[in-house]
């Protein structure tokens, strides 16, 4: 697998919070952190939820929550969940200095206890991509208008035919995941380009009716 982390490399503009959460990920061997490109996006729709709720699942090393987390003050609470235990830790003591940042141990489905959210990253859980992962229900984690973000998708063409369709680390095709999110009839959702490489999923929750 190609080290997604590595992309940090070459960077010289970066938050002093990602920079740290980079060589948290570096010096515990993390190679899947979010990509420069998609931690532009995440800042950029941070700022549009300043004073909110912004939840992650999938800390990781903490690069993305990093990302959002510099993008906007103390007034915006965040809420993220890692599975791993020594991650988890070491996010703790990243963020420690940050009052309105909380990383959490456990299962991704600990973040529905901390919703409802205006903004959700699922980049470790719920997002439907990896076997024995079911979507989550954004009725029941995001705020009506509240957006939910899911990264790591392969470009489209159109709708991939089953055949051809990329596959996940577990060989699973993400034409399903794709589908679910793009067709929510629940959600305005549309598909994103962030790397000639990799697109991110927006997805935003439709007001109920009256």
């Amino acid at each position: 697998m190609v080290s997604k982390t590595a992309l940090y490399a070459s960077r010289r503009d970066l938050p002093p919070l990602v920079t740290q959460a980079v060589a948290l990920a570096n010096s515990l061997g993390f190679i899947s952190s979010c990509t420069p490109e998609q931690g532009e996006l995440l800042r950029v729709l941070a700022r549009g939820r300043a004073s909110g709720v912004i939840g992650e699942t999938g800390t990781g090393c903490g690069v993305g929550l990093a990302w959002i987390a510099s993008a906007v003050g103390p007034e915006t609470r965040f809420v993220s969940v890692e599975i791993d235990a020594t991650r988890a830790a070491a996010c703790q003591a990243l963020f420690a200095a940050l009052p309105n940042v909380q990383v959490l141990h456990g299962d991704w489905r600990m973040i529905a206890g901390y919703g409802p959210f205006d903004l959700l990253v699922l980049d470790g859980g719920g997002g439907g991509k990896r076997v024995n992962d079911p979507p989550a229900d954004p009725a029941l984690l995001l705020k009506p208008g509240g957006t939910l973000v899911l990264d790591d998708f392969h470009p489209p063409l159109e709708f991939w035919p089953e055949a051809a369709a990329p596959r996940d680390a577990d060989g699973r095709s993400t034409t399903a995941a794709r589908q679910y999110w793009l067709q929510h009839p629940e959600l305005f959702a549309t598909e994103v380009r962030v790397h000639p490489q990799a697109s991110a999923i927006l997805a935003t929750r439709k007001a109920p009716r009256s």
